[in-house]
């Protein structure tokens, strides 16, 4: 499978990105904005979400939140949004003969929200009912104190969708300043990918965002990783199972060991062949999920390992993983094991990509974060030349007590318990 795309940056600095489908019957309309948490304060950290979801309350050609669903339910399109640290993100997918339908709705949306009091203050509770949700979820409420513990009080450290006093908080001027900010054409792409003209299209788009504003970006604060020995962060909780998060950290989206730290984290937790897998699950019977992920931002990035273990087995669990962290620090990966990660990497990627709004995020997603866009031929093509050497090389280099750290919800009160057995050799 082959996959192409254009970029078009117009005289207002926004970037149109065209990945056109051969016979595809669907085409996605995607708007992608770097604003997300990151670029918040303590007084407004939520505020990034919160726009989010006020951008389907109504704008002055479409005045309430149902006149854009039923506009869009009534061509059969999928839309939503989604907020991270460093960017958000607006789409509609449809069928291809509805791609002027929904160019308009989402610039409409985008270029002109309300922010109506009334509209703001409902959304407060929907909002603060969003946050409990998910902290009644220790699979997901761990991955943010495992944030809380790697960052602190500074925004890479901070939930994205805010605190509930700062949601009850929001005003309407902070939502108007806010993106006066941010949502300005130097930071805005917009990607259509699918069946579609492209001239046509980007005549289009430069019309529909032809009102963008076009004043200086606002930026983020700089993260800084600073730790000298391994920590623990425990929350808690009356469970029937301990979720926990093992990471250590490592680099920006752009470094060149990105390929290498591919291969490493499917060697170690990616698929049910997986090292991890087949020990806790396959082995050791201690766990139904076990995965690992590598989350690369634009100035840090860490290496995770998240499990749901038998509250009695815990410290199992912990030696368990360290094991084969430390596994790799010392025995060179076999060639057999290296071809099936990487058969796995490229496999995956393709069937990632098999639809018109994986292929917008894909590309969308590295314009944001790396201001150039790899094809998968060519990210596939950089896995295939890692070596195992490189692979015992980063582990060392990763695998430290000076970047350990574990985040758990569950029945342990403290980090103590687990001071002997949490430290690499």
């Amino acid at each position: 499978m082959s996959m192409k795309f254009n970029k078009t940056t117009l005289d207002n600095g926004l970037r149109i990105i065209t990945v056109p489908m051969i016979d595809n019957p669907s085409v996605t309309v995607l708007v992608m904005v770097e604003a997300g948490s990151k670029f918040e304060d303590k007084k407004n950290n939520g505020l990034s979400h919160f726009l989010e979801h006020m951008v389907f309350k109504g704008t002055p050609r479409r005045p309430k939140a149902i006149d854009i669903s039923k506009e869009l339910d009534s061509i059969g399109s999928h839309y939503n949004a989604f907020t991270s640290q460093e960017f958000t993100g607006y789409y509609a997918k449809a069928d291809m003969r509805h791609l002027d339908k929904i160019i308009d709705v989402v610039s409409d949306m985008y270029n002109n929200p309300l922010f109506e009091e009334e509209e703001i203050k409902k959304e407060k509770g929907v909002i603060v009912e969003e946050i409990r949700m998910y902290q009644d979820l220790p699979q997901q409420h761990v991955q943010n104190i495992f944030m809380e513990l790697l960052y602190g009080d500074v925004p890479a450290g901070w939930n994205i969708a805010g605190t509930e006093e700062n949601v009850k908080s929001f005003t309407r001027d902070q939502f108007v300043k806010y993106r006066s900010e941010h949502y300005l054409a130097s930071s805005t792409i917009v990607i259509v990918s699918g069946t579609f003209d492209e001239h046509q299209t980007i005549k289009k788009i430069e019309k529909a965002f032809s009102t963008i504003g076009i004043s200086q970006k606002s930026s983020k604060l700089a993260v800084k990783d600073l730790q000298k020995e391994p920590v623990v962060k425990t929350q808690f909780k009356e469970t029937d199972q301990t979720h926990l998060v093992i990471g250590v950290r490592t680099f920006p989206i752009k470094d060149n060991r990105t390929p290498a730290m591919l291969v490493l984290s499917t060697i170690l937790g990616r698929g049910m062949s997986s090292r991890l897998f087949s020990k806790m699950r396959d082995q050791l019977g201690i766990c139904y999920y076990v995965k690992t992920e590598h989350n690369p931002f634009t100035d840090h990035g860490f290496l995770s390992i998240s499990a749901g273990v038998d509250n009695a087995r815990v410290k199992e669990a912990v030696v368990g993983i360290m094991e084969e962290c430390e596994r790799l620090k010392v025995e060179l990966v076999l060639e057999e094991e290296m071809k099936k990660a990487k058969d796995y990497i490229a496999g995956t990627t393709m069937l990632e990509l098999e639809t018109s709004d994986a292929r917008a995020e894909y590309c969308g997603y590295q314009e944001l974060m790396k201001k150039v866009i790899d094809l998968p031929s060519d990210i596939i093509e950089k896995v295939n030349k890692v070596s195992a050497k490189e692979i015992m090389s980063l582990a060392k280099d990763i695998f430290i007590n000076e970047g350990l750290n574990m985040a758990l919800i569950g029945r342990s009160k403290n980090g103590e318990e687990f001071q002997e057995i949490f430290k690499f050799k």
